[in-house]
């Protein structure tokens, strides 16, 4: 009896399966086409992406063999295209390489392309401070210390990646433009920070020793 009734159960669950089915089997069938060609279109975006970067590796390599072969307008020209065309990991080193080959012909225009990069939020803080410190390095010479100060401080300050290179830039445009107490700031902060890496602690310390010694009260 026992049995009969199993068979009778069983004959009951299919015939509630085999509704189910009828009724729903297109919505199933549908959800398993979505979910292959999603599948299949992200791995095909996976494969045009790896084939992007592929080729705007190649052509970076070959904008930097123009680069160390003095051909600099030309690589200007080639790292300016990919930074306009390349997958976004070669953007924004196509863009600061582009300003780097421009400063060997004109670094006034170099500069204005490095601010172009630091103004942009959207390629990260480190980028935009790496960027500041390129357009100063190329001004410091001629610009007024107020402006390096006004492109740097921020970047100068405890926590920044690069200020390092900010304070040792503050320091020299200070001293070039006769701002002895701006300098021996600069020149001290570099002094006292245990993290100043040993070249720029050296080249601090030789600045410092062509300052005029402090007043005595």
């Amino acid at each position: 009896m026992s049995e009969l009734f199993d068979e009778v159960d069983e004959e009951v669950r299919r015939e509630q399966l085999k509704k189910l089915w009828d009724k729903y089997s297109l919505y199933f069938i549908a959800l398993m086409v979505l979910i292959v060609a999603a599948v299949g279109g992200w791995r095909g975006y996976q494969y045009l992406e790896a084939k992007k970067a592929a080729e705007a590796g190649a052509t970076f390599e070959k904008a930097v063999e123009l680069s160390e072969q003095g051909k600099h307008a030309e690589a200007e020209t080639a790292f300016a295209d990919l930074a306009a065309k390349a997958p976004s990991g070669y953007r924004i080193l196509s863009r600061l390489r582009a300003a780097a080959e421009a400063s060997a012909g004109d670094p006034k225009a170099a500069a204005k392309m490095y601010d172009d990069i630091a103004a942009d939020r959207s390629v990260g803080s480190e980028w935009q401070d790496l960027a500041k410190i390129r357009a100063a390095s190329l001004l410091v010479d001629s610009a007024s210390y107020t402006d390096i100060q006004q492109r740097l401080e921020t970047s100068a300050e405890a926590k920044s990646t690069f200020r390092h290179s900010a304070r040792e830039l503050l320091a020299l445009s200070a001293w070039r433009n006769n701002d002895i107490t701006a300098a021996r700031k600069w020149v001290d902060a570099i002094a006292e920070d245990g993290e100043t890496p040993p070249g720029l602690r050296s080249r601090a310390e030789a600045l410092q020793a062509l300052l005029p010694p402090v007043a005595k009260s």
